[in-house]
């Protein structure tokens, strides 16, 4: 199995890929699709084994860490890795493949591709549910009816996340760099309950991104060099009893961000295709229907971005600044 590595807020697995949550602009659910939200900081790491006492005894697992979040904060997953030999990710939330809507929790990789290819793939901003878009990964707490698990499953068994890397197959690609390596794909985009409260991933508003297909196969991959990575996802009150530090503070709401004129992004990556968006994750429910099913809310806050706000990022420049 793949080793894997807490250091400074990034998760490394294996001997070239480091993989991070970063803090995001949550953007509105009203049926328009934003360009990309920046990066706001890294959401910190902690490993359940530094707190074993604290937390509860099913946590205790290999690979396990937590991450503390905001109700209805918004991440996204950055990727770091060696185009001259990339590794393929699965990412599930809760027990649903971000890509195909299924309830996964294996290390199966599907021809119709279940799974990422990082790099080309640097970041994923939520799930994939039409063509060149995807719905924005927001926390929500369990047990309420918002997580993915439960509008495609109808229980919620789970939460967090989990992420699971496999290495190439012995021969498929160098062993080491080319002697002019052509660099490393970063994804960085600058710019109460009692006891423990666990939270999920819902489905937020729309914005464009591509999961792009994968170039070398499904047979590229050895399933048997893998690494799991639990990732657990717990509200601020309790992230604050486990560790005594504080989280992060609250992000700025995306309309301040928008009104003081701070750049969005895009990606120039029509070069690049598309894998074929899920019917089940297209029409699962999302944060805003749900709260509309429970009479909450009063609806989306609406943002006008200006054509100049939205930068355009080349597939070389991987920043979100």
């Amino acid at each position: 199995m793949l080793k894997v590595r807490i250091q400074d807020d990034l998760v490394h697995v294996g001997p070239r890929l480091t993989i991070a949550f970063h803090r995001t602009l949550r953007i509105p659910d009203d049926e328009r699709t934003y360009p990309l939200p920046p990066g706001l900081g890294h959401l910190p790491i902690n490993r359940v084994s530094d707190y074993a006492d604290r937390v509860p005894s099913d946590w205790a697992q290999e690979g396990s860490v937590f991450i503390p979040m905001y109700q209805r904060e918004a991440m996204w997953i950055g990727f770091t890795g060696a185009s001259w030999k990339p590794n393929a990710v699965k990412v599930e939330a809760g027990r649903i493949n971000a890509v195909t809507g299924e309830v996964d929790g294996g290390r199966t990789l599907k021809q119709s591709q279940n799974y990422l290819v990082c790099p080309p793939q640097v970041w994923l901003d939520g799930i994939k549910t039409g063509e060149n878009v995807i719905r924005q990964f927001v926390a929500m707490r369990l047990g309420e009816g918002y997580s993915l698990e439960a509008a495609l499953t109808g229980e919620e068994r789970s939460g967090g996340l989990r992420i699971t890397v496999l290495e190439p197959k012995s021969g498929r690609f160098p062993d080491t760099p080319p002697s002019e390596p052509p660099g490393v794909a970063g994804p960085m985009r600058f710019a109460q309950p009692s006891g423990t409260a666990e939270m999920g991933l819902g489905a937020g508003g729309t914005m464009r991104q591509k999961i792009y297909p994968d170039p070398y196969g499904v047979e590229a991959w050895d399933t048997d060099n893998y690494a799991e990575l639990r990732i657990r996802i717990v509200d601020t009150e309790t992230f604050r009893a486990i560790t005594g530090g504080d989280p992060p503070p609250t992000p700025i709401d995306a309309r301040t961000y928008t009104e003081h004129g701070f750049p969005w992004f895009d990606l120039y990556d029509e070069s690049q295709g598309d894998v074929a968006a899920s019917a089940a994750l297209a029409g699962a429910r999302t944060i805003a229907e749900r709260d509309a099913e429970l009479g909450r809310g009063a609806g989306e806050t609406l943002i006008d971005i200006e054509n100049e706000q939205v930068k355009r990022l080349g597939l070389e420049r991987k920043r979100r600044e």
